[in-house]
Parts: structure tokens; C-alpha cells; sequence
């Protein structure tokens, strides 16, 4: 079997603009919401991608009634009580679907198991379990402690009103929390305590901003979140934003050889990895934010970006878009709070440091930092990646040093953004 390699000659100019899909945090947040809400809800502008096909597919299993027509999709809600108290669920490699899902079937009152590919198995779940079942859930890993696959059996209620979790692995534990416990919170509420940093918080409160658009109001306290015994009520209609993960890359690109436009999210954008081009605009780049739009152009002082020190671990995804623009700034970039790269679809942090050297850079890894160097020269490579979209678009982006790039299963893309590398071409002069 021949291996697809996909060939980005040397990008010299972008200009015009882009629109992208919609985000994948939302998109599958608020399938979930829907079909635990009361009412039928309009979702527009939803992804088609991989991730949210998983969800899809999980919540027909369940029986929940959808209808899609491209980027549409209308849910009919159940208001959590799924008809099938049954079935197996495939989730892939979808952190998204698997996390959340988790705990809204843990108090539904059916027998569950929830799989995915061979990397999921390999993404952390303890954490959550362990919540789960401390206030009167019953999970089991079928396998490795910790560990998808996993084996709900029924339970209908919470026996505690609060519940601890550790937030230093993944914020989905706490947002898959968040998102269950209005149906089966005690009357007085749920308290989840969050145990140690919560990493990725911006997550958390994006899932915080949609519950109270599902009618769902969460009360922020010193330790973590107050979540009161309420139904969900559907919206009716509900318009994704555009994706801000996604939109990294286009922004980066903008700000090397723009200017470029990023259509579909703004200034007031409810996303985390919005904050993206606050980080660009440290490293001199010129940013301009609309109602719907934003606009980034390379810095009016200096032919280069700067590379830069900072702590990401609010924007751990769109980090990665950082580290790959590292090799075509003036000086060293590093990146620190990264620790959550290594239990994504692969550990990111080893993987960016092991493609950057392929160009001539230096780069020096720890468990949660990258220190990347660029080098006086910048080297055309065919990258791995490792069937992990984000370093597929990532390391395309290393084109817009004047070199030619391969990218190794290129449809690894299909997760988040199937289009990308069509969406990429529409915007680069010739």
C-alpha cells in the first residue's frame, strides 16, 4: 500500500479571505445538550467532521432522534432519559464525545460500554471514573485501570452533593461533569470541587456559557462550580461558531505573510483558543477583531514575528500553531503549561520536537515545554503525523518559510477540518 504524501510548494503571499466550519468543542457540546434538553433544537452550522460523525452516531445508538442535512442537524430532545437503555458505542479517537458521554450515561439507567481506536485506550479516564463513582456511579474499565473500554452499569441518581476531580489531566472531566448533573443532581445542587490546577479552564467555561443557553445557569465558587437540579430547555435554534482551533492556522498564516481574513468569529467569540491572536500580537503581528470577522497582517516594524516565552496551558491546542511558526521568527520560542499535549491523539510534545529538527531547528523538550530555536537556514522536510490532525495542518504550515513540505496521511485532517488543505490553496497567491 502506497502512503499519500500531500506536496506544499513554497507559500510566498496569502491575501483574500477564509471562512471555516464550525468549532468542534461546540458542535459537540451542543448535540449533547440537545438531546438531554427538553424541545427540538436547530443546529447550524455544525462541523462534518470525524469527531462530530461519533457523536452523531452515538446519540442515533441511544436513540435519540436526529435528522442531518449537511451542516444542519435537528435534535429531538429526551431530556436524558435515552429510549435505548442498551447499546455499545464506538467513539474513535473523539476526547469530546467519549469524556462527556460518560458521565451523562452513568445516571441514565441503562448498561453501556464505550470504545474507541487503539489511542483512545491509550487516553486517560481515571479521573473521571473515579468522580463518577464516588457519588454513586458504577464504571468499570474492561481492560487497562484507567483506561477506555469502558462498562457502565445502571444508576439513576447521585448519592452526594458534591463530587471532587482532578483538573491537571484534561478539562473534559470536568466539562463531561458539568454537562450531566443538572438530571440527577441532588435538589440542593452538585458542588464539583476541583482538585489541584484545572488545566485548559477556558473549556470549562465555554461549557459553562452553553448549559446557561440551554437553560442551565452554573455558579462559579472559590473551589470549582455549583451546578443546581434543573432541566434542560432547548433553544430552538442554535448557530455554531466558526472554529477558533481551526482558525490558528489561517491567522498564523496571515500574520507571516498576510494580511488575511478569518470569517465567522470575532471579537466576542465564547472560544478559548480565540485568545490565539493575543499571542500574535506579542510576537509583532498587527491584529484587527470585527463582530464576525478578524484580520491579521505581519508586523509594520520588522520583517520577522518575534519568537516569544509564554504559558499555554489556557489554549493548549491552538499552542501547537505557536511551535509551528517557531522556525520562521527572530529569536527562540517557548512554550510552557503544555503538559496536556502528551495525552492528546499523540503526545504532541515529542512529536513537534522530532518534525521541527527535520528543518534545522533545535529543540529542547520537557515534560510540559518546548523550546524550539530556529535555524539560519530553513530545511524542506516530509513530515509524520501520526494520524493527529493538528500536526498535519501544523506542519503545513512550515511552507510559509519559502520551502517545499510533504505531509504524510494528509486525511488525517477529516477528524476536525476534511477541507483544509482545499481551504488552504483558495487563500495562497501564486
Amino acid at each position: 500500500m502506497v502512503e499519500e504524501v500531500r506536496i506544499i510548494k513554497p507559500i510566498r503571499k496569502v491575501a483574500g479571505s477564509v471562512s471555516l466550519p464550525g468549532s468542534k468543542s461546540i458542535s459537540n457540546r451542543a448535540l449533547l445538550l440537545a438531546a438531554l434538553s427538553e424541545g427540538t433544537t436547530n443546529l447550524k452550522n455544525l462541523l462534518v467532521a470525524e469527531d462530530t460523525d461519533m457523536m452523531i452516531g452515538a446519540l442515533k445508538k441511544l436513540g435519540v432522534e436526529l435528522k442531518q442535512d449537511g451542516d444542519a442537524v435537528t435534535v429531538t430532545g429526551c431530556g436524558g432519559k435515552f429510549p435505548n437503555r442498551r447499546a455499545e458505542l464506538f467513539l474513535g479517537n473523539a476526547g469530546t464525545a467519549m469524556r462527556p458521554l460518560a458521565s451523562s450515561l452513568a445516571f441514565s439507567g441503562g448498561e453501556y460500554v464505550l470504545d474507541g481506536v487503539q489511542r483512545m485506550r491509550e487516553r486517560p479516564m481515571g479521573h473521571l471514573v473515579e468522580a463518577l463513582n464516588s457519588i454513586g456511579a458504577h464504571i468499570v474499565c474492561l481492560e487497562e485501570q484507567g483506561y477506555p473500554p469502558l462498562k457502565i452499569y445502571p444508576s439513576t441518581r447521585i448519592t452526594n452533593d458534591v463530587v471532587h476531580v482532578k483538573g491537571s489531566v484534561s478539562s473534559q472531566f470536568v466539562s463531561g461533569l458539568l454537562m450531566a448533573s443538572p438530571l440527577v443532581a441532588p435538589a440542593q445542587g452538585l458542588s464539583i470541587i476541583i482538585d489541584g490546577e484545572l488545566v485548559s479552564s477556558p473549556y470549562v467555561s465555554l461549557t459553562c456559557k452553553l448549559m446557561g443557553q440551554f437553560g442551565v445557569i452554573v455558579k462559579t465558587e472559590t473551589e470549582g462550580y455549583l451546578v443546581p437540579n434543573h432541566p434542560y430547555i432547548s433553544p430552538g435554534d442554535f448557530l455554531v461558531e466558526a472554529d477558533a482551533s481551526s482558525a490558528s492556522y489561517f491567522l498564523a498564516l496571515g500574520a507571516l505573510l498576510g494580511p488575511l481574513t478569518v470569517e465567522g468569529i470575532g471579537r466576542d467569540s465564547i472560544q478559548g483558543d480565540a485568545a490565539f491572536v493575543e499571542y500574535l500580537a506579542k510576537m509583532g503581528a498587527t491584529v484587527t477583531r470585527g463582530e464576525s470577522w478578524i484580520k491579521t497582517a505581519p508586523s509594520c516594524y520588522g520583517p520577522k514575528l518575534q519568537g516569544i516565552d509564554e504559558d499555554f496551558r489556557q489554549i493548549p491546542d491552538a499552542a501547537m500553531t505557536i511551535a509551528a511558526i517557531a522556525p520562521m521568527c527572530e529569536g527562540p520560542t517557548t512554550l510552557r503549561g503544555i503538559g496536556s499535549w502528551r495525552v492528546k491523539e499523540t503526545d504532541r510534545i515529542t512529536a513537534m520536537a522530532y518534525e521541527l529538527r527535520k528543518v534545522g531547528c533545535k529543540v529542547e523538550e520537557g515534560p510540559d515545554r518546548l523550546t524550539i530555536v530556529p535555524p539560519l537556514e530553513l530545511k524542506g522536510a516530509v513530515f509524520d503525523t501520526y494520524n493527529d490532525h493538528r500536526m498535519a495542518m501544523c506542519m503545513s504550515l512550515i511552507a510559509a518559510g519559502g520551502v517545499e513540505v510533504g505531509i504524510r496521511n494528509p486525511g488525517c485532517v477529516a477528524k476536525t477540518f476534511p477541507d483544509y488543505f482545499e481551504r488552504l490553496a483558495q487563500v495562497i497567491e501564486e
